[in-house]
C-alpha cells in the first residue's frame, strides 16, 4: 500500500501574505520552530507513514528550498526513496508558470508518470500538523472512493474561512461551498464525533489534503481549463465521483499569513503544545547540522521558551519566545513574545573583534535591547540599545529594514538595525 502511493507536495504561490519572510525564499523554505523549514512537516509526515517517494512543486525563490532538500533528505542507494523538487518550467506544451494547484500538477504529470503508483497523495507545503497518512489511504481503499479529502471539524466562527463540505451517512461528500456566509451555515452541518459536537464543531472544512486514484488523476489533468483543486476540480467532481471525507481531529493550522505563522511558532512553547515536537512516533526531520550545545552565560533568565542548538545567551532575559539556531543575545537584553530565527553561520572571534574595533554591528542581538512581539529573520545584525515593541498600537508599514503586519514587527533577513534604533 505504502509503495503504491506517490506524494506531491505543493509549494504554493508567491507567498505574498507571508511577506517579508518570502521575499528571498519560497513558502516551504520558511524556517519554523528555530531549526526546521515548513517543507519538513509534510515530508516528515510522509516518512513517518512509510511513504518515501515525494515530489515538491515550486516556482518562486526556490534556491534555498533546493539547497535545504539536497542537504537534508538522503536515502540508501538501494532504496527507491526520493524527495525531488520540480520547479515551474516552460515547455512547448506549457509556456506559462503554474496557474494554480491543479495546473502545477498538470504541468508536472510527465514526471509523475515515470513512476508506478496507484494513489497520488496531494499535500500543501505550508501547513502544521502530524498525521498518519496510512489511515487515510486505508479509508480510501475500503470505501471504494476515487477521491478522498481530509476534513477538519470546525466551529461556526471558523467555517466562513474555509471551503465547507457536506457528507451523507456513509461519509461521502454530497456538496461543497467555498467560504460560506454565516447565515448559510445551518444547512451545512455534517455528522461529526461526539467530542467535536461538544466543542461546537459541526462543520467539515477541507484541509487541502487529497488522495486521487491514478487513472482518475490522469483523466482530470487532461482538461487545461481547470487550474485549482479546491475551487474547480473538487466542486466539479462532486456528484460524478465517489469522494470520501476522511475526518481528522488532531491539531492542524494553515500557515497562511504572518499572524498565523507567529502564533503557531509561539504555541510550541506551551507546556504541552498542540503540535508536539517531542513525539517519538511523529518525529520532524530536518537537516542534521553539526552544532555545539547552546551556552548560557551570566544571570540569564529563561521562561516558557525554546532554545535551539548552537546559541549563546549572555546575561539575557528570554520569555515566551523561540530562539533559533546560532542565535546570539547580548548582555541585559530582553526577548519576549518573539521568534528569533538565528543565523546560517558563525562569525569567528577575529571577525567579531575587528567589527567591534571598527564599530561594525555583529550578527545577533546586541546589549541592552528590548524585543517584543517581533520576528527577527535570519542573519540580522541588531545593535545595542535597540527597542522593538510590537503590538496593535503600530500601523502596518513596509520599509527596507522591517515590515509591520497586524502589530507584529518583522525584521527582514540580513537587516542591520543601528545602535539605539526604536520602533514603539
Amino acid at each position: 500500500m505504502k509503495k503504491s502511493t506517490l506524494a506531491i507536495i505543493l509549494g504554493g504561490g508567491q507567498g505574498s501574505r507571508l511577506y517579508p519572510l518570502t521575499e528571498s525564499r519560497s513558502k516551504p523554505a520558511v524556517p519554523i520552530a528555530g531549526k526546521y523549514r515548513l517543507v519538513d512537516i509534510p515530508i516528515s509526515n510522509c516518512i513517518n507513514s512509510d511513504i518515501s517517494r515525494m515530489f515538491v512543486l515550486t516556482q518562486f525563490n526556490s534556491a534555498s528550498l533546493n539547497q535545504h532538500i539536497k542537504n537534508t533528505y538522503h536515502f540508501s542507494y538501494f532504496s527507491s526513496a526520493f524527495v525531488d523538487i520540480l520547479a515551474a518550467e516552460q515547455t512547448p506544451d506549457n509556456p506559462t508558470w503554474f496557474q494554480g494547484t491543479a495546473d502545477a500538477v498538470r504541468q508536472c504529470m510527465q514526471h509523475f508518470l515515470n513512476h508506478d503508483f496507484d494513489y497520488a497523495l496531494i499535500l500543501s507545503g505550508d501547513q502544521l500538523y502530524q498525521m498518519d497518512f496510512n489511515l487515510m489511504i486505508e479509508a480510501h481503499q475500503k470505501s471504494g472512493a476515487t477521491i478522498t479529502i481530509a476534513t477538519l471539524p470546525v466551529s461556526a466562527k471558523e467555517a466562513p474561512e474555509f471551503g465547507i463540505l457536506k457528507t451523507d451517512s456513509e461519509s461521502f461528500i454530497s456538496s461543497f461551498i467555498e467560504k460560506p456566509a454565516a447565515e448559510l451555515l445551518p444547512d451545512w452541518t455534517s455528522d461529526v464525533s461526539e467530542e467535536m459536537k461538544r466543542e461546537g464543531k459541526h462543520y467539515l472544512a477541507s484541509m487541502g489534503i487529497y488522495i486521487f486514484n491514478r487513472e482518475l488523476l490522469i483523466e482530470l489533468m487532461k482538461n487545461p481549463n481547470t487550474k485549482d483543486f479546491g475551487k474547480e476540480i473538487i466542486p466539479q467532481a462532486i456528484g460524478k465521483e465517489k469522494i470520501l471525507s476522511y475526518q481528522y481531529e488532531g491539531y492542524w493550522t494553515d500557515i497562511g499569513n504572518i499572524d498565523s505563522f507567529f502564533e503557531a511558532n509561539l504555541g510550541l512553547t506551551d507546556a504541552i503544545p498542540k503540535f508536539n515536537l517531542f513525539d517519538n512516533s511523529s518525529k520532524i526531520y530536518t537537516r542534521a547540522r553539526v552544532l555545539p550545545p547552546s551556552k548560557i552565560l551570566g544571570k540569564t533568565y529563561i521562561e516558557r521558551s525554546i532554545v535551539a542548538e548552537g546559541c549563546i545567551l549572555n546575561s539575557a532575559t528570554v520569555v515566551h519566545s523561540v530562539i533559533g539556531i546560532r542565535s546570539r543575545v547580548g548582555e541585559d537584553s530582553t526577548v519576549q513574545n518573539s521568534y528569533v530565527m538565528g543565523s546560517d553561520y558563525y562569525q569567528n572571534l577575529d571577525e567579531i573583534s575587528s567589527n567591534n574595533h571598527r564599530e561594525i554591528i555583529n550578527i545577533g542581538i546586541g546589549k541592552r535591547c528590548f524585543i517584543n512581539n517581533t520576528i527577527v529573520d535570519k542573519n540580522c545584525r541588531i545593535g545595542d540599545d535597540v527597542y522593538l515593541n510590537g503590538g496593535h498600537h503600530l500601523k502596518d508599514e513596509n520599509t527596507p529594514l522591517y515590515s509591520i503586519k497586524e502589530g507584529i514587527i518583522v525584521v527582514k533577513k540580513g537587516a542591520i538595525l543601528p545602535n539605539g534604533f526604536r520602533i514603539e
